[in-house]
């Protein structure tokens, strides 16, 4: 069992560890104490130091940098948590969002935990959360899975894992990946709603959303540029059990809006709900209000 205090006296003086959210595109999406942490503690550990020095340089901060990526994650991580247990204060950061999610330092974290340091998260952007919220799908459960395999087999395999998933799942994906992965989830899952988001936050900022084969289609004849965010709706309506209903995770305007999206009007829309959850269309509209 490990407690964290983590704005408390420390009687042996020890530094901590701050993973600090940096902008995905738009650096004013950086907070002020995001700021004050970069300014402040003894060095910043980069995903990639020329990037964020390009950050730091914008926000005239020159602490120093150093390397911790895929490649030397062990090496460097040992050496982070010895000058942490020094008492000095290390920030974490990747090259764009939140650290250790679809980047380094997953692994930084455990080590820095088992040391019993205190890890503290300083929120910023994320491009998986930001593209789930603008989307219109729903959010109240979702799964982020981040970078499928690169292989054609590995990758249908494990879109073929998620073929029950109910909640809305994110992804991440190349460019050059793209139209591949799309084509692979439309044949496995069939046609569902989906929204892919590009640059968000960047000048070029676009979100496409529609059916997969109608994105599909969309993207064949547009020149793919950037990096995506894949949001798909989940198989809402599969019965994992015999006595499940489809809508069980749904709120009322969730469920009237599953109906509103198949183009039924308002009226026949709440009709229908108030059919499934064995209940008077007037109390659905009582819900409502």
């Amino acid at each position: 069992m490990n407690i964290q205090k983590s704005f408390l006296e420390d009687e042996k003086n020890k530094g901590c560890l701050y993973l600090v959210g940096t902008p995905i595109g738009n650096l004013e999406d950086i907070s002020y104490r995001a700021l004050r942490i970069l300014q402040e503690v003894e060095c910043i550990a980069c995903e990639d130091t020329r990037q964020t020095r390009k950050l730091l340089s914008h926000f005239q901060i020159s602490t120093r940098c150093i390397s911790y990526h895929e490649h030397n994650k062990y090496a460097s991580g040992k050496e982070i948590v010895r000058l942490i247990q020094q008492g000095k204060d290390i920030a974490l950061v990747s090259d764009a969002g939140l650290p250790v999610i679809s980047d380094p330092g997953n692994e930084l974290v455990q080590l820095a935990i088992e040391s019993n340091l205190s890890v503290i998260p300083i929120p910023g952007a994320n491009a998986a959360l930001s593209a789930l919220i603008i989307s219109g799908l729903y959010t109240n459960h979702f799964l982020f899975y981040g970078f499928l395999p690169r292989e054609k087999k590995d990758k249908k395999e494990k879109i073929q894992e998620m073929l029950e998933t109910r909640g809305t799942i994110i992804f991440y994906e190349s460019p050059h990946r793209l139209l591949n992965t799309l084509n692979l989830m439309l044949e496995v899952w069939g046609d569902r709603r989906i929204s892919i988001a590009r640059e968000i936050t960047k000048k070029y900022e676009e979100i496409v959303r529609g059916s997969l084969e109608e994105c599909i289609s969309y993207m064949e004849d547009m020149k793919v540029q950037g990096e995506y965010c894949i949001v798909v709706q989940g198989n809402i309506e599969k019965v994992e059990k015999k006595d499940e209903l489809w809508w069980s995770l749904l709120s009322i305007q969730e469920h009237l809006d599953h109906y509103i999206n198949q183009r039924f009007d308002k009226k026949e829309a709440m009709k229908k709900v108030a059919i499934d959850r064995k209940v008077s269309k007037r109390d659905i509209y009582n819900h409502l209000l």
